[in-house]
Order: C-alpha cells, then structure tokens, then sequence
C-alpha cells in the first residue's frame, strides 16, 4: 500500500511538474521585479497576485489578471480611507474594513476571485501591515507586476506550440470513448453484466472529457492572442471548436447505447456476432476521427484527410453491419442500440468532414440499407 501510494505520487509529479516550475518561476520573477524595479521592500502582492493568477485555469488567465489587479486597487482604497477614520488594530476597522470591500466589489459585478482578493489585500493593509501615508501605489503596482508576469510566463509556455496541449485532449478523449466502447463489445461478447456497468460509468464520466475540450479551446484561444502566428492557427482552432458540439452528441448517444448494453447483457440469448463487429467498427471510428481532429489542430493536412476518411470509412461499415441486424429477430435494448450506433456515425462525420447534414443522413442511411427519401 506504501509503495503504491508513492508510485501514484511520483506519477502526480511526472505528469504535472510543468505548471509546478511554472508557477514557481512566475512567483519569482514577479518577487524580484517589484524588489528591484519598483524599490518595494515587502512585495507581497506581486508573487500572490502571479500565483492567483496561474492558479486559473487556461483561457481564463487574461480576466483573472485584470480582477485581480481590481480587487487589491479596491482593497487598498477601502482600508486607507477606514484606517484614517477608525485607526488601525481594533475589530471595528477590520469589520467595517472587511464589510465596505466585499460590499463594493459586489456592487461593481465581481466575481469570486475579485471578492476574495479585495477583501484580503484590504485585510492585508489593516493586520499586517497598515498605510504609511505614502501616495505611491506600491500595493497596485505589486498585483499589476504580479498579474502581468504571470500571463508572459502561461503564454510563453505555449508560444511554440499554441494548440498541441488542445490536440492532446483531443486524442486523450477520442481514445477513451473507444475504448469504451471496445469494453462494451467485450462484456456484451461474455454477457458480463459488471463490464457493461463499468462501460456506463465510464461513458457518463464522459461529460466530463467534453468539458475539458471546452476548457482547452478557451486555453487555445486565449494562447493565440498573442501570437505572431495566430492567423495560421486560427482557422484550425475554429475548426475544432465547431466540432466539440457534434463530439458532444457522440459521447451522449454512446451514453444511450451503453445504457441498452447493459440492459443487453441480463438477457439470457447471447449478442449476435455483428453486434460485436459494428461496435469494434463504431470505436476505430472514432479512434480515427480523434486523430484526424488531432492531426488537423498540428499543421499535418496529409494525415488529417488520411484519417478522416478511414473514420468515414469505418463509421460506415459500423451502420452496415449494425443494419444486418435488422433482419434478426429484434430486441428493444438492440434496436437501441442500433439506432445509437447510426446516430453516433452521423455525428463523427459530421465532425470530420464539412458535408451538409442531408448528404451526410443519405449516405449513413445508404449504408444501413433503408429505402431513399
């Protein structure tokens, strides 16, 4: 148990010892730049406003800056005018002081982080160290150094390569929803009810993968504003952003499907075997679309139609063999779950490929073996 305890933290800091170097270095920087070319002997605000700001997640950084900066400028303003009225050191000063700036900020629209921040940059003032009477900012300065510092650092992180933390998730949730749906066809091929069970938590945590795509196009975005190269990029970025929506009706209607496995699977007949081979088709289709999106967001035009037409190809082939069920005496949690598999390859071509959505339902539908509209 200690060994495995270990091993899962080492793993922790395999995989997220960037933003701990990366936070450590902004921390600093902000720290030396206010000491040395501002003259402040007791920054405080420069490292704690880089690491609030850092602790946003990406495509959120830029308005955590500016609410940050807000929130001490508020602060400060706040505890100098109740410190002059009430003096410093009595429960009065830090009630009233605590009181007027949350109130003020909220007044303003703030958010959370602003809220906090005012109220413990004006608690900062009263408790640790109260006005001096200087007119000199230095508390402003301090956030505004701290907050500019942190954007350089989380932007220069992605200059090289904007949209590759993006194209990672996108593999990363590609590669999941099919090898959930591999999983599937595994428990129903043995009739394992625990597997299909698992096969439908593992797809309703998949809500979660779509968010963190949302999170990542944010990220994307907001790492291309400063980039000498966005207009190359920009394109991609769009490109994938108008698919995530088509990605989200994948994930539920394999949701659904995973839903009627597990129904499937308490059943006493076994799954007949072109169930099985549609599901494998369904999950390289989806493999395949994830790498196309992937390869698109990377530059690699070649690899990204190579892709995208095996997906087409392999989405296909699940509808047409899904559609030889049909002919089989039927089920209701089957003819779920064909109607999830021809849903599910409607939306990765749609997402792959530009086609209207007419052109894209006759062709799905061609291969199912329904009658033309």
């Amino acid at each position: 148990m200690r060994f495995s305890g270990v091993r899962v933290a080492g793993e922790r800091l395999r995989h997220g010892w960037r933003p701990v170097l990366e936070t450590t270095v902004a921390a600093t920087v902000a720290w030396l730049l206010a000491t040395r070319l501002v003259g402040h002997p007791q920054p405080f605000f420069a490292p704690a406003a880089a690491l609030i700001v850092l602790g946003q997640a990406r495509g959120q950084r830029i308005r955590r800056a500016v609410e940050v900066v807000l929130g001490v400028a508020a602060g400060v303003l706040v505890a100098d005018l109740v410190v002059q009225a009430l003096g410093t050191g009595t429960t009065w000063t830090v009630f009233t002081v605590i009181l007027l700036t949350v109130l003020l900020s909220a007044a303003f629209g703030a958010t959370g982080v602003t809220l906090v921040q005012a109220a413990v940059s004006a608690l900062y003032l009263v408790v640790v160290a109260p006005p001096d009477g200087s007119l000199v900012p230095f508390r402003f300065v301090d956030a505004l150094i701290g907050g500019a510092v942190a954007l350089a650092v989380s932007l220069l992180v992605d200059a090289r390569h904007p949209l590759a933390p993006l194209a990672a998730e996108v593999r990363r949730t590609f590669d999941e929803l099919a090898g959930l749906l591999d999983g599937l066809a595994d428990a129903l091929d043995r009739r394992d009810e625990p597997g299909a069970v698992a096969a439908l938590a593992q797809a309703r945590g998949m809500d979660a993968r779509v968010d963190g795509l949302r999170d990542r196009v944010l990220a994307a975005g907001e790492a291309l504003r400063l980039n000498v190269r966005r207009r190359r990029h920009i394109g991609r970025l769009r490109s994938v952003d108008e698919s995530i929506r088509q990605i989200d009706y994948a994930v539920r209607n394999v949701r659904v499907l995973a839903r009627a496995g597990v129904t499937l699977s308490r059943l006493q007949s076994p799954a007949p075997p072109e169930l099985d081979a549609a599901l494998r088709a369904l999950a390289e289709a989806v493999r395949e679309a994830g790498a196309a999106l992937s390869a698109d967001l990377d530059g690699q035009d070649e690899a990204a139609d190579r892709h995208a037409n095996r997906a087409d190809e392999a989405a296909l082939a699940a509808v047409h063999t899904a559609g030889q069920l049909f002919g089989l005496t039927q089920t209701l949690p089957l003819a779920m779950i064909i109607g999830q598999v021809r849903a599910t390859a409607i939306d990765l071509l749609r997402g792959v490929n530009p086609d209207d959505d007419v052109a894209v339902l006759t062709r799905v539908d061609d291969a199912l073996g329904l009658p033309p509209v």
